[in-house]
């Protein structure tokens, strides 16, 4: 089910919040349903724990996680013919690969596990006990509230309030499918705010998914994407648009980035980039300077924050108790050590059978260097809640891409790895949150390992195929201005693309727009971390200002709308607010998106909505009324 939402997710937007707390609620209910009913025919007596519910939340995050770092929405499908069309440049066969379900698979499989054993364990085990790792820390908190005779009770609540919403939203995304028989039909190309503001993707399209989104995400990303719309779908486009035939030329089609789409792109990848450079350097920075604390001390202890205070300073009783029962079940080292070079040697021989571009020294480069790359973003991570597996990733399509050169399938080959960077410190990061969960709950380091092989096996074979099923149902999948136009798909290319061939094939002014933008992400950033925390909640996000750049602003009023429901919800009720409102975000995304399923089945069986219901101006609705008539 997860895996069904972040894939739908993925393809429509790319904002993927974080379903750890839905996960470790629903596991705990179906669970403690299962084993209530044993223990009621007398099969049971052993009563479900949180450690257990710490290793089931851990299995699932692992499988859902992988339909986001797969690059199912980026870097995966940005391969493929369809999106190598759209951007225009370097679309020969060398730099195409197709999806398939079978080398998916097996590209998921060769690549997903080496996260796992890129760093030793007693240094991921000493990262998870010292750090912060809010996520982590906060999903440990909820699942040990649950095994308490209250918070039983509150779950319990909590379950029932999601379920009512996931069936709402179930039911709503049925109804409105009866209306969609037709291009631009249904409520979701309803002109809220007039058909003007309709054109500049300005309207309220009805989708509990990112109403829900909104009502999870921080205010100040809610702010940051609707601003980022108006920035660019209300100011920047329309001007641009007017220096058609000055800028760019005028007969060129829509979907060209040689025209409006290069300047929509291009920009949008500068605010990305340099929103990224600016973290990954803050997070290096901080880094190194808790090892030169460290180093200077003496000491082998790896402080919480990069001031001159030991995360064992003030340890209370608690945490030591924890600490001692956590490490007596390690993982063995010799495991990780030898798991890391078998892996790499299976990808090194078969990633070039994958991606022929992708040649052997390069995996092998990129194998050498990622532990420490992997340690660094787990470490940054739990210092600051940002995973940059990201930028990591983009830094290796600009590396490999130009390293390659554009005559031997330097894109194809930058876009593979950064599947492989991406995966590998992606997964690293994500098991670091999970060890900070066990490690609160009382739960088997190993066995959670063993939890996250299991769970990155599960997802190795579940994303591919729902991916799978949304290519296959939906026809337009990647195309601009479509229900899932994979905005990221183009965007990696793109990035690939610039990799490769630099900006020779921008258009007029873009690179100006380009330098402008980029050096704009870092002075934000800059004037974030220098004016406090109570100023620098006021300043937007650029990397968040940057995602409606291409895709339109319809999914950020949306989620305008989800958080004003969480605002006023919290005015009049902050503990019920609290307590039920990531319940209902989840039932409401959750319906949502398994509808997604049977909408999919219909696709593939050709049955069509009956309805289209859509919606035309003054003038236009009386011409089809004049030519009805004369039809009649």
């Amino acid at each position: 089910m997860f895996s069904v939402i972040v894939m739908k997710l993925n393809l429509a937007t790319g904002i993927i919040p974080s379903l750890n707390v839905a996960a470790g609620l629903l596991g705990f209910f179906f669970v403690k349903l299962w084993t209530k009913e044993l223990e009621h025919v007398g099969l049971l007596r052993t009563p479900f724990t949180r450690q257990e519910n710490t290793v089931i939340q851990t299995c699932v995050v692992a499988a859902y996680g992988l339909a986001f770092s797969g690059g199912f929405g980026s870097y995966l499908f940005g391969m493929s013919a369809k999106i190598a069309a759209q951007a225009t440049e370097q679309n020969d066969a060398q730099n195409i690969k197709d999806p398939s379900l079978g080398w998916m698979i097996g590209f998921m499989f060769v690549v997903s596990f080496l996260g796992l054993f890129s760093r030793g364990p007693q240094k991921g085990l000493s990262i998870s006990l010292t750090l912060d790792h809010n996520n982590g820390t906060a999903t440990a908190y909820l699942i040990n509230g649950f095994h308490t005779s209250q918070g039983e009770k509150l779950a319990k609540r909590q379950v029932w309030m999601l379920g009512k919403c996931f069936i709402g939203s179930f039911l709503w995304g049925f109804f409105q499918w009866f209306y969609t028989t037709g291009d631009d039909c249904g409520f979701t190309a309803f002109p809220t705010l007039g058909l003007k503001a309709y054109e500049n993707s300005f309207y309220f399209d009805f989708s509990a998914t990112y109403v829900r989104v909104g009502m999870i995400c921080p205010y100040l990303v809610n702010v940051s994407v609707l601003l980022g719309g108006i920035l660019s779908w209300g100011i920047m486009w329309p001007l641009i648009d007017q220096q058609k035939g000055h800028w760019y030329p005028a007969d060129i089609p829509q979907s060209s980035f040689h025209g409006l789409n290069g300047y929509k792109v291009f920009i949008g990848i500068a605010m990305i980039l340099g929103d990224g450079l600016y973290n990954f350097l803050k997070v290096l920075r901080r880094t190194i300077s808790t090892f030169i604390v460290v180093a200077r001390k003496g000491s082998n202890t790896l402080p919480i924050t990069d001031n001159d205070t030991s995360a064992t300073a003030f340890a209370s009783y608690n945490d030591e108790k924890r600490t001692e029962f956590f490490l007596k079940d390690q993982i063995p080292l010799w495991v990780a050590y030898v798991g890391y070079v078998v892996i790499a040697i299976i990808a090194i021989v078969t990633l070039p059978h994958i991606f022929p571009p992708l040649k052997w020294h390069f995996i092998l480069v990129a194998y050498v260097i990622t532990p420490v790359l992997a340690f660094c973003n787990a470490y940054g991570c739990g210092l600051t809640d940002w995973s940059l597996a990201s930028t990591y990733g983009k830094l290796a399509i600009f590396v490999v891409g130009a390293w390659a050169g554009s005559t031997h399938g330097g894109v194809l080959a930058g876009l593979a790895a950064c599947g492989v960077m991406m995966s590998i410190v992606s997964t690293a990061s994500d098991l670091m949150q999970d060890f900070k969960t066990g490690y609160l709950t009382l739960a088997s380091p190993r066995s959670m390992f063993v939890s996250q092989v299991i769970g990155t096996s599960m997802g190795c074979v579940i994303g591919p195929c729902i991916f799978w099923l949304f290519i296959k149902a939906f026809k337009d999948i990647g195309t601009s201005g479509s229900q899932y136009p994979a905005p990221y798909a183009i965007i990696y290319r793109n990035m690939a693309i610039l990799g490769v061939d630099g900006f020779s094939s921008l258009p007029k002014h873009c690179l100006t727009l380009y330098y402008i933008f980029f050096a704009l992400a870092i002075i934000i950033n800059l004037i974030r971390d220098i004016s406090g925390k109570k100023i620098a909640r006021y300043i937007p996000i650029p990397m968040a200002m940057a995602i409606p750049f291409y895709i339109g602003t319809y999914f950020t009023i949306d989620m305008f709308v989800g958080s004003a429901i969480l605002f006023l919800w919290e005015r009049v009720s902050k503990p019920k607010a609290d307590a039920f409102a990531p319940a209902v975000a989840s039932g409401l995304i959750c319906g949502d998106g398994i509808w997604t399923l049977p909408q999919a089945v219909l696709a593939l069986a050709q049955v069509k909505p009956p309805i289209c219901m859509k919606f035309l101006s003054r003038n236009m609705n009386d011409k089809v009324d004049n030519f009805i008539s004369s039809l009649s």
